[in-house]
């Protein structure tokens, strides 16, 4: 796309987003600057809205070097880990309940309180993103980035030692809960501070392809967990795994979170916090505050974004293996090898949806990725239970469009100013999973009484939902992710 076919910068509505000079630099047709006056909110002088998916950096434009590269590396490795410690749980639901509920409660009842002490990790998130992303711009992503590792690498090492309800009677689940709120409180301020902090570092012409990179990192989180299942599973018999093998993976996810912590001592922070740091443009409010004053349109579009990226992760790869052998009654150990491979392909899907973003635009990507999967959703779930052939194939393409998922982070990291960034992505993006992420498997349970395909209508629907999205504004255009870039032009 040529210059000329790419739109200008969206121009805020009023003065609130001055565009920024760069430091040192005055007008030669004027005399020195004068002192900065701030307004009420305090906020840094930033680049006015701008189109941001992507594309042809300014002149200066860099490629990833050494840094960059580590910047990913450790934050996928990072991102990884701690998503597995959040969904390993999952993976162990029927085990932990016969351990920590008392013997002669009725199974149905022991199996709901474990999945409610599972749903309490998502109702935590909120308060966990709002509370870290606070700091986060307050003090610094890095910090931040770090202690969110560590609320869940600890928990997670605490519930692989817990003593059972045989021992500790009702508190063993109290110590359970206690631990998965901390859990949710960790995953909420890791997702949108892993994003803001890639974001933030890598080039704008590398953009696209290096959130797109973390966020197949994170998914990966899941592919670990179901192939550690799958081990446990196969190697230990179910007394043995009831026994002792349930804690092997929660205390490796422990271990290996809290090496993951020291790692992330040696990233930096973010070129751009330490330019608002320097020039004193770090939000002195409550960031939450400005956000609803000043940024509801785009909390709500990453909000319905978030809303699209839950039915797609909670429905096609959490929730379909328990369908599969449910209605369809697939064996569970071909229901889970279906299930591996179909996160596979989303992993590679996120890197792929990266790399288009930054060649063709995000709009165009997501217009291709949520189309594919209204039509993959479809042939996968019509085609069950099909061979065994047709069930890898189908689950593993619709997978491949759940990559789409990656669009999420990047039309929604830069729709917000830096100086609430953080907090401005992890409110819309947290609130907004802790409800449908929560309620969409409630939903499904009570459609299915009536339709089998309600798992392919409500991917469909909310993938019309991204579709239309991708139309709005800004799904192509958003705040330069650095508050002293003024030409980084992306394709819309």
């Amino acid at each position: 796309m040529g210059a000329s076919d790419r739109p200008g910068p969206l121009r805020s509505s009023g003065a609130a987003y001055p565009a920024a000079r760069p430091l040192g630099r005055t007008d030669p047709h004027r005399g020195p600057p004068g002192p900065v006056v701030r307004a009420p909110f305090q906020n840094a002088p930033m680049t006015s809205p701008t189109s941001t998916s992507g594309g042809a950096d300014a002149p200066s434009a860099r490629t990833l070097d050494a840094r960059d590269y580590k910047t990913l590396a450790l934050s996928a490795l990072g991102g990884t880990l701690e998503f597995y410690d959040f969904v390993i749980y999952v993976f162990f639901a029927a085990v932990l309940g016969g351990l920590f509920f008392p013997a002669d409660m009725p199974d149905w009842l022991r199996q709901l309180q474990t999945f409610g002490i599972f749903a309490a990790g998502y109702l935590a998130r909120p308060v966990g993103g709002i509370v870290i992303a606070h700091f986060g711009d307050l003090l610094g992503r890095k910090r931040m980035f770090t202690l969110s590792i560590f609320l869940m690498a600890l928990p997670t090492l605490v519930i692989g030692l817990l003593p059972t309800y045989a021992t500790l009677g009702v508190a063993a689940p109290l110590l359970l809960l206690a631990m998965r709120v901390l859990q949710g409180a960790a995953i909420g301020g890791e997702m949108p501070g892993a994003w803001v902090f890639v974001g933030e570092h890598v080039p704008a012409h590398r953009y696209g392809f290096g959130v797109g990179t973390l966020t197949s990192g994170i998914t990966g989180g899941i592919l670990l967990g179901s192939l550690v299942a799958v081990a446990i599973n196969t190697h230990y018999t179910p007394a043995q795994v009831a026994d002792f093998a349930w804690r092997i993976p929660f205390i490796l996810g422990g271990v290996f979170g809290l090496v993951s912590v020291y790692l992330r001592r040696f990233l930096h922070e973010t070129p751009v916090f330490r330019e608002l740091a320097d020039r004193r443009s770090v939000a002195r409010e409550l960031p939450l505050k400005t956000i609803v004053r000043e940024h509801r349109s785009a909390s709500v579009f990453v909000a319905l974004l978030t809303w699209v990226l839950s039915a797609a992760i909670v429905v096609v790869v959490l929730y379909t293996p328990t369908y599969l052998q449910k209605v369809h009654h697939i064996p569970a150990a071909l229901a889970l090898e279906a299930n591996a491979l179909a996160t596979l392909t989303l992993t590679i899907g996120c890197v792929i949806v990266g790399w288009a973003s930054d060649r063709i635009g995000t709009r165009a990507t997501m217009l291709i990725g949520w189309a594919g999967l209204f039509v993959t959703a479809y042939l996968f779930y019509r085609g069950l239970p099909g061979t065994p052939q047709s069930l890898f194939w189908h689950y593993g393409l619709v997978g491949l469009f759940v990559g789409t998922i990656a669009t999420v982070p990047i039309a929604g990291v830069r729709a917000f100013p830096a100086p609430v960034r953080f907090s401005g992505l992890s409110f819309a993006y947290n609130m907004s999973y802790a409800v449908f992420g929560g309620l969409t498997p409630v939903i499904l349970t009570l459609w299915l009484q009536h339709d089998t395909l309600a798992p392919a209508h409500y991917v469909a629907a909310l993938s019309v939902l991204g579709f239309l999205l991708a139309l709005s504004p800004l799904a192509a255009r958003g705040h330069a992710m650095r508050s002293g870039a003024t030409g980084a032009t992306i394709p819309a």
